[in-house]
């Protein structure tokens, strides 16, 4: 099984005439992996809601070093956990959830407990506002939504 810097499993797609890997936690990641493995980065667009993926060049992830985006309109924004920016979200729903909930301190701790658990957690903001927590692989299912991935293809055998 293929894994990522972060220890969690590549997704593994078999087109026509290659076989690409998905899911790394960086651009470095992707990097490290097609050196390994002797492959080249690709991008990797998954449109219309669903899973299947096809190489793309719409979003630049290679010239710009990014490892994923998203593209549901220009009223949505998608901060991943490996953005600069999500902490900083995250830091305020939890203040925000707590508030709502009017917790006492020690149950605070255990809100940050679930955005930091998630798996492979994304803040979806609509018109500058928060709207949703969402995994990256919900994240292709959502709104439409336009999702590329770094990816690292290899020639089948």
């Amino acid at each position: 099984m293929d894994t990522n810097a972060y220890n969690q499993k590549l997704n593994r797609y078999e087109l026509t005439d290659k076989i690409v890997y998905t899911g790394f936690s960086s651009f470095q990641d992707a990097e490290e992996c097609a050196a390994k493995k002797g492959g080249v980065l690709v991008e990797v667009g998954f449109k219309g809601g669903n899973d299947n993926p096809e190489i793309t060049d719409e979003a630049g992830l290679i010239e710009k070093k990014l490892h994923y985006y998203v593209y549901a309109g220009d009223e949505y924004k998608f901060i991943h956990s490996s953005d600069p920016g999500f902490r900083k979200y995250a830091d305020e729903l939890q203040k925000i959830k707590a508030k709502q909930l009017q917790s006492p301190p020690d149950e605070r701790y255990l809100a940050n407990f679930e955005i930091e658990n998630a798996e492979d957690p994304i803040i979806v903001i609509k018109n500058d506002h928060f709207e949703s927590v969402t995994s990256r692989e919900r994240s292709k299912y959502l709104k439409n939504a336009k999702v590329y991935e770094l990816g690292v293809s290899l020639p089948k055998s």
